[in-house]
């Protein structure tokens, strides 16, 4: 999957992340989950370590860390121990912030990483599995933004793992494309079927316990229906615009731009008590981070609803 396909990719969990397709380099706060400050187009933290891989390769981009020079051992340091800490780096957010409206070097930085610790393994993922549909490697993306790309328990690579363990015969479907499954013949779609299933489960039931807390990730199942019904109106392959459900449930479409992403914010989603829904996800582990029990889950932005693109 390149170009216009990513496109829609990126912005299809734009929608279910942000409420709405605008790329959000500049944002930055503290959420006070744990995880220190939350920042980026992927919610990288300065506690999980994901933040300080960013500003690193920030730092390769240009040959200094900028701004953020002053604060760079404390980074460093929060990100080797997967402390919340903010002190030393009290002016994380607002360099952040500054970088992120205006830094090309810092904004490519972040496509680095997102594609590095979420992208490139969901691509990694469908190659050996021998998928060709773009619907399938978008879903896989969308998975490891939400629950990591790893093998944890509620991991993106353990999802299919158990999708894989359901097949015990060759399944035939429409999608063109067949997939060797435990030497079982299964077609694609029937597969990324399958996965959607597995996924839902997960999500309404989560293994790992910090993935359990709220009851967030059962809020978040609009994902998962969204891609099915993208799958039911068979748009498999990605070349132009993309059918699917918003947050809300209500249909609205996605186009790829040569010149990246843009929209109008949707309406966002709150709780019973008007609050902005916040959705936690396991978080994937920096190289930075020695200790896999340091590994941690974030909220992501708030939701939004129904805007067409």
């Amino acid at each position: 999957m390149c170009g216009c396909a990513k496109d829609i990719a990126i912005k299809i969990t734009g929608i279910y992340e942000n409420g709405d397709t605008d790329v959000h380099y500049d944002y930055c706060e503290n959420l006070d989950d744990g995880r220190g400050f939350t920042a980026g187009i992927a919610g990288f933290c300065s506690g999980t370590g994901d933040g300080w891989m960013v500003i690193e390769e920030y730092k390769r981009l240009t040959g200094s860390y900028g701004d953020f020079e002053s604060m760079a051992s404390a980074l460093e340091k929060d990100a080797t121990d997967g402390s919340d800490s903010t002190s030393g780096i009290e002016n994380y957010c607002s360099v952040w912030e500054k970088l992120g409206k205006s830094d090309k070097n810092f904004q490519q930085a972040q496509d680095n990483i997102r594609d590095q610790l979420y992208y490139d393994p969901a691509e990694q993922a469908s190659n050996t599995l021998g998928a060709r549909l773009d619907v399938t490697q978008g879903q896989l993306f969308d998975t490891a933004i939400e629950h990591g790309a790893g093998d944890d328990a509620d991991g993106m690579q353990a999802l299919i793992t158990n999708t894989n363990e359901s097949f015990d015969s060759d399944q035939s479907g429409d999608s063109g494309n067949t997939l060797n499954v435990n030497g079982h013949n299964v077609d694609e779609i029937v597969w990324l079927k399958k996965f959607i299933e597995v996924r839902t489960a997960d999500l309404k039931n989560p293994k790992e316990k910090d993935n359990q807390g709220g009851n967030y990730w059962a809020q978040t199942t609009y994902r998962t229906e969204s891609y099915s019904y993208i799958i039911d109106q068979k748009e498999y392959m990605w070349t132009g615009s993309v059918k699917l459900l918003d947050n809300d449930g209500k249909q609205t479409t996605v186009s790829c731009t040569s010149s990246g992403s843009s929209s109008t914010r949707r309406r966002r989603r709150r709780d019973s008590n008007g609050r902005p829904i916040r959705i936690r996800r396991m978080r994937a582990l920096s190289p930075v981070v020695a200790n896999p029990k340091k590994r941690r889950m974030r909220p992501t932005l708030p939701r939004g609803s129904k805007q067409e693109l």
